[in-house]
C-alpha cells in the first residue's frame, strides 16, 4: 500500500542531499560533564556527482595534529569512508570496525558524517509527533543487510513545513544506546534548507558535541579534483 506521505519524505530527503555542493567552515566542540570544552576547527565540502555523495572534512586539533576524511556515498547509499589520521603520511580505507569510532574524541562518530539512513530499502512512517513547537513526520529507518552501518535504526523527526529533520536518534548496534542528534538555527539559502549548529548526544551520559557551521557556500561549483585527498596530506602540499 503506497503512503504519500512517506513518498513525500523521502523524495524530499534524498532530493536534498543529491543537490548538496557547499563548503563551509567552523568548528567542533566537545562539552564534558564538568562544562570544559575543548574545540577543534573543521572545514567540510561536499558535492553530489552522477555516481554519488562525496563529502571531504578536515579537523585540526588543539594542536596541529589534522584528521582527514573522505566519505562517499553510492546512489544506491553504499558508504566508504578513507581517512588521513595524525601521524600517517597516506591515506587508506578506515575499516568498518572503526566506523563508529569517536571523532577526535567527540560524541560525532565517522559514519556520522553522512545521512545514507535517508537511502535504505527499509523505511517506515511512525505516528506524527511534535518536537518542541514543530510538527514533524517521523521516520524510522533501518538498514539491510547490503547496508554498512553500526546502527540497528534510524528515527528523525522532521518538520513537516521545511522537510528538514530537527531531530534524530540513532540506536547503535549490539549495544541498544541511543545517541540523540540536535539541529539548531535552520535556514534556508538559496532555496536549500541546511542547520548552523548540530548536538550530539550519547543518552544517559554527561556532556555533549557540537558541530557549528560559522561560515562557506552553498553553490560552491566543486569538481571532482576537490576530493583527492591524497592532496590534502603532508605529502599533498607542495
Amino acid at each position: 500500500m503506497a503512503n504519500p506521505d512517506l513518498d513525500t519524505v523521502l523524495t524530499s530527503s534524498r532530493q536534498r542531499i543529491e543537490k548538496l555542493d557547499y563548503r563551509v567552515s567552523g568548528r567542533l566542540t566537545q562539552v564534558g560533564g564538568d562544562g570544559k570544552r575543548t574545540n577543534y576547527k573543521f572545514v567540510g565540502k561536499a558535492h553530489w556527482f552522477p555516481d554519488g555523495l562525496r563529502v571531504l572534512s578536515e579537523i585540526s586539533g588543539p594542536g596541529s595534529d589534522k584528521t582527514i576524511l573522505l566519505l562517499q556515498m553510492s546512489v544506491n547509499g553504499r558508504v566508504t569512508i578513507e581517512a588521513l589520521l595524525p601521524g600517517q603520511q597516506t591515506a587508506s580505507a578506515l575499516p568498518f570496525e572503526h566506523w563508529s569510532d569517536s571523532l577526535v574524541g567527540t560524541n560525532f562518530s565517522y559514519e556520522d558524517m553522512l545521512e545514507s539512513q535517508f537511502f535504505w530499502k527499509k523505511q517506515e512512517l511512525l505516528a506524527p509527533a511534535k518536537y518542541g513547537a514543530r510538527d514533524c513526520f517521523v521516520l524510522k529507518s533501518t538498514p539491510g543487510p547490503q547496508d554498512r552501518v553500526h546502527y540497528d535504526s534510524v528515527t528523525s523527526w522532521i518538520d513537516r513545513k521545511i522537510l528538514f529533520p530537527v531531530h534524530v536518534t540513532k540506536t547503535l548496534h549490539g549495544t541498544g544506546q541511543q545517541k540523540d542528534f540536535v539541529y539548531y538555527g535552520l535556514r534556508q539559502v538559496d532555496g536549500a534548507w541546511s542547520a548552523t549548529q548540530v548536538e550530539a548526544k550519547l543518552q544517559g551520559k554527561p556532556g555533549s558535541s557540537l558541530m557549528v557551521i560559522e561560515g562557506g557556500s552553498g553553490k560552491a561549483k566543486l569538481a571532482l579534483k576537490d576530493f583527492d585527498i591524497s592532496q590534502s596530506g603532508p605529502q599533498g602540499k607542495k
